[in-house]
């Protein structure tokens, strides 16, 4: 899935995101409803890394829950800071959710949240199937280290996520959003084989993959080759979240090991990666992000080695 004009190495949309933002202020208040008094510190501290794009996490700033004037607010005040939204992520609100009244919330919310950003004018909205932290991955130093919950070897619940993503992907067209599903492993996006099954499942134009392979590449156990998930799935790719990982595995223990890292220090090739998908035709937006430290610093270091890459692939002399 691409856009009909590629971006050039300067232009191309290479927003931030920032899971860790909280949605409440330190003083029990909620972001969302405080307005631009409790949005502006993150805006500058964005702006002041030199980002111009925003992936605006539900986590953060909850799109779908301001009024007209509220989501006026939120323009201007990103406008103060020269910052737009290149997409909006919904993390952990499963459409397939074991409790039927969550499902069915969590489905109203990602309806709510496409109607919402197609009047922002936000063009992507990104959703997945991961279901919020147990208690033992809450505890964990690293959240995926300790086992989450996995959807069910179940053909009807496999249906239900094809139908409310179906129905999802047809309201995002009237609102004129694309829509991308994540990568994320225990799902039914947890592979890139049952990915692309999935997303063809569906078959809307605008439903396409995020091939978020740093949230597979760091799991301590056997996974698949990261070029194959990505040979895979950047055909059906619509918008792309980039990070990386150490990766270790000591034959002799049977012991994996996995800790963040740097796009260009980690176990994933992204020089190779990008390659693979200008090569697939890949337009969308992409969304840098890293877990643990300054996570925001790493974050500008990371769009700026994708602006590297970017330039010399596009630039490079033809054969």
């Amino acid at each position: 899935m691409t856009a009909p004009d590629r971006p050039t190495a300067d232009t191309w949309p290479i927003g931030v995101g920032l899971p860790q933002l909280a949605g409440t202020l330190p003083d029990g208040r909620d972001v969302t409803t405080t307005g631009p008094s409790a949005w502006r510190p993150a805006f500058h501290e964005v702006a002041a890394a030199g980002f111009t794009e925003i992936d605006l996490f539900t986590s953060f700033i909850r799109i779908s829950e301001l009024d007209a004037a509220g989501r006026d607010a939120l323009l201007r005040t990103l406008g103060e800071y020269g910052l737009r939204i290149s997409a909006v992520p919904l993390a952990r609100r499963s459409i397939i959710d074991a409790d039927p009244d969550r499902a069915a919330a969590n489905l109203q919310f990602a309806i709510d949240t496409v109607r919402a950003a197609g009047e922002l004018g936000v063009g992507l909205v990104c959703l997945g199937l991961h279901q919020p932290l147990t208690p033992a991955q809450q505890e964990a130093h690293w959240f995926w280290l300790a086992q989450g919950e996995e959807d069910p070897d179940d053909p009807a619940v496999w249906a239900a996520a094809v139908e409310g993503f179906r129905t999802i992907g047809e309201e995002a067209a009237r609102a004129g959003v694309e829509i991308s599903l994540e990568m994320y492993e225990g799902t039914y996006l947890g592979t890139s084989e049952s990915s692309v099954r999935l997303v063809t499942d569906i078959d809307l134009p605008n439903v396409g993959l995020c091939p978020d392979i740093g949230n597979i590449v760091r799991l301590h156990r056997p996974v698949e080759d990261w070029k194959v998930m990505l040979e895979r799935m950047l055909p059906y790719t619509n918008y792309w979240q980039l990070k990386n990982y150490l990766r270790d595995h000591d034959p002799a223990t049977g012991a994996y090991f996995s800790a963040p890292a740097p796009l260009e220090s980690g176990f994933i090739d992204y020089r190779t990666a990008i390659g693979m998908a200008l090569e697939a035709g890949f337009t969308g937006p992409m969304c840098v992000e890293h877990y643990g430290g300054d996570g925001l610093s790493v974050s500008a270091t990371n769009r700026d080695y994708i602006r590297r890459i970017l330039r010399a692939k596009l630039e490079a002399p033809a054969p």
